[in-house]
Order: C-alpha cells, then sequence, then structure tokens
C-alpha cells in the first residue's frame, strides 16, 4: 500500500480547492490506499466547525469533511503556526487533527510515496 499525503494551502472559501482536496482524500481513503491530509496557511479555517460558504455562492463543503470519519481518515494535519495565526483550537475544529510544527511536516512529506498539492 503507497502512502499518499494531500496537501492544501488556500483558504475554504477560495474556490473548490479545499472541495477537491477533499474529494481526493476520499476516493484514495475509498481505495484503500494509506492516505493523509495535511492542512496548511489559511487552509486549516476548512476545519473550524459552524462555517458556511453558501452565502458566497460556494458549495458548503464544509459539512462533508465529517465525512472523514466514515471513510476512516484519521491522519488529518494541521500546521501548528496556522493554528496559531487563526487562533483556533481543537475544541472548535470539526474533526479530530494532529498539529505539526515545520521540522514535523517536513518529515511527514519525506515518509510518503506521492504528494499531492491542491
Amino acid at each position: 500500500m503507497k502512502k499518499i499525503l494531500a496537501i492544501s494551502t488556500s483558504s475554504p472559501f477560495d474556490g473548490q480547492k479545499i472541495r477537491d482536496a477533499l474529494d481526493t482524500t476520499l476516493i484514495y481513503a475509498a481505495i484503500d490506499q494509506n492516505i493523509s491530509w495535511l492542512l496548511l496557511d489559511s487552509a486549516v479555517l476548512a476545519l473550524k466547525k459552524g462555517q458556511s460558504a453558501a452565502h458566497l455562492g460556494l458549495k458548503d463543503h464544509f459539512k462533508a469533511i465529517k465525512t472523514l470519519e466514515i471513510y476512516d481518515v484519521e491522519q488529518v494535519y494541521i500546521c501548528e503556526q496556522a493554528k496559531a495565526k487563526y487562533h483556533l483550537t481543537d475544541d472548535q475544529l470539526s474533526v479530530n487533527v494532529i498539529t505539526l510544527n515545520k521540522p514535523q511536516q517536513q518529515a511527514l512529506i519525506q515518509q510518503q510515496d506521492f504528494v499531492v498539492t491542491l
């Protein structure tokens, strides 16, 4: 089984980039691949509870993020600096995450067979 890492760097309000990353992650999980998702920069805001993008005319993918649990995607990582920048706590996030600092992120990337940046 290959190790695959999806990386998101864009805001959840920046078009469909987060939705594409979520779909990619779920597809790999559905075919029993070892998939992880790393959210950097403003992408961490996609995991904040109680959001909606409907008023912006975007598809509401915030609820779909909860399906990660259904597909047994347990390796969701977020950037420690981004988490601090946006004043996020684990209680404010819609799924369980593992917070990584920069060296840990680099180590995670090095461990992967494939890295997809969306």
